[in-house]
């Protein structure tokens, strides 16, 4: 039996105080819960990217709330540094238990209107063992993986029918769940587009007819999904495919076409999702997702200069931001030195580059707030230095300020503390920190920076480090 049945009956009485002195007009719920191994000691709602309400935990990791003027849909809910979905309408008493050592893993809903955030907590977790398959499901022939891919779309589907039997839930609720299937499964046909155009080309002839015909009815102004990840990792996928399928239209056979991060290809992806979208809050997020991606992979001032010239041509609202990007950037192109940069140890000790450098260094930059994106970096890195003795494979905290969180998730997650350390003394706002998050740069023995775009992309970075060590 789960944990969570320890504190429900004194949070449920709290919750039928709630209920005994509501309507039907009345447009509050209840939230609360209990965390297990707390890291902080508050739980964020948000919507939107916008905070609702803090709820602060007792002695005991417990924590409730009645929050009123509650609109019906998709919050996030946030305790640091992780965060996850939930659904909530007015009316709802809604309890999470979670473990923060096994987060995602561990979360139990239960409450009245539970299981319509249930259902999204299993999507996710479903769909993050078909996002570790991908890399094997892209090197199968079209037709099957069709048939995978309708076969998981009609598992889902099939789920969310057997709950409408037992659930009164509604309409709105019910299309958030179809969108979350239909997504998830437009998404696995792009991404697997996009990686058999890119490194299995044989594949990509034998697509079978009818196998994108989902496209013809794509929605990019979608409000009520505009902060779901499902959503807007489709979007970003679709954009990628689409970046490359503008190369096969028009005949360019230049392998630079093909890589994501070329100014070119970047460009292309900013100009597709302006033409697509009219709803700034997605619009905006993938612009400037791509245009800052565009300047700290930027190796030239030529390539900074023309990405804030596409930018202001297409009026983007938060110009001035990229622009102080940009002078940022500038002093982290090939030839800069960061030898006298300064840096923090795991014991609290203040160090610069140049003690790392008696091997050529590969940094590779992280956030505690990033929990997926670094245990995969990491998974690699941890490989690369048993192959790459010769290197010094870094890794850059770049959570300014919070360092003793960060010793927490390197003691945690059994990071090597020879090679971790935190950015310190940055003029930049945590802002302008995040987008630096896949941002890699090749530094030789004497600081100087000899290639800073380079991503770790699993299927081309051995051959460039290759191609650093020969140089």
């Amino acid at each position: 039996m789960r944990h969570y049945l320890l504190f429900i009956v004194p949070v449920f009485l709290l919750v039928y105080g709630c209920n005994q002195t509501s309507n039907s007009a009345d447009k509050s719920v209840y939230i609360g819960g209990q965390i297990v191994n707390p890291n902080t000691d508050y739980f964020i709602i948000s919507k939107d990217d916008a905070a609702i309400d803090t709820l602060y935990l007792d002695q005991n990791g417990q924590f409730g709330k009645k929050i009123n003027n509650i609109e019906e849909g998709i919050y996030s809910f946030k305790h640091s540094p992780e965060n996850q979905v939930m659904y909530v309408e007015p009316g709802d008493s809604l309890l999470v238990w979670l473990n923060t050592l096994a987060f995602d893993e561990s979360i139990n809903f239960s409450g009245k209107g539970s299981q319509k955030s249930s259902f999204l907590l299993d999507l996710f977790l479903l769909n993050e063992k078909n996002n570790e398959l991908i890399l094997s499901y892209y090197k199968i022939k079209p037709e099957k993986f069709a048939s995978i891919t309708d076969s998981i779309r009609q598992s889902r589907i099939e789920k969310l029918e057997s709950l409408k039997k037992e659930n009164d839930f509604s309409n709105d609720f019910l299309e958030t769940a179809e969108a979350s299937i239909n997504y998830e499964y437009y998404d696995l046909r792009e991404r697997y587009t996009f990686l058999i155009k890119k490194y299995y080309k044989e594949f990509a002839a034998k697509i079978p007819e009818g196998f994108h015909d989902y496209r013809e009815n794509l929605d990019f102004n979608n409000e009520k999904l505009q902060s779901y990840y499902v959503y807007l990792n489709f979007i970003d996928d679709y954009l990628r495919t689409k970046s490359l399928e503008y190369c096969e239209n028009n005949n360019i056979r230049s392998g630079k076409c093909y890589d994501l991060n070329d100014f070119d290809n970047i460009k292309r992806r900013i100009l597709l999702i302006d033409s697509l979208s009219q709803t700034p809050g997605i619009k905006n997020e993938f612009l400037n997702k791509l245009a800052s991606k565009s300047i700290t992979l930027a190796n030239t001032d030529k390539r900074i200069d023309s990405i804030l010239n596409l930018t202001s041509e297409i009026n983007y609202p938060d110009l001035q931001n990229l622009k102080e990007l940009a002078q940022i950037q500038k002093a982290y192109l090939a030839g800069k030195s960061v030898a006298e940069l300064d840096l923090l140890t795991t014991e609290g000790k203040i160090i610069e580059y140049k003690k790392l450098l008696n091997k050529p260094v590969i940094t590779y930059t992280w956030s505690i707030y990033s929990p997926t994106h670094h245990n995969w970096q990491h998974n690699i890195i941890k490989d690369l230095r048993k192959k790459y003795p010769e290197i010094n494979f870094v890794g850059l905290n770049i959570d300014q300020g919070e360092t003793e969180d960060w010793k927490k998730v390197v003691e945690k997650k059994n990071y090597n503390k020879n090679f971790e350390f935190q950015i310190i003394n940055r003029d930049m706002d945590k802002s302008t920190l995040r987008k630096y998050l896949s941002k890699m740069l090749f530094i030789n023995k004497k600081g100087v920076i000899v290639r800073g775009d380079a991503q770790l992309n699993p299927v081309t970075f051995e051959n460039e480090i290759l191609e650093f060590l020969n140089k």
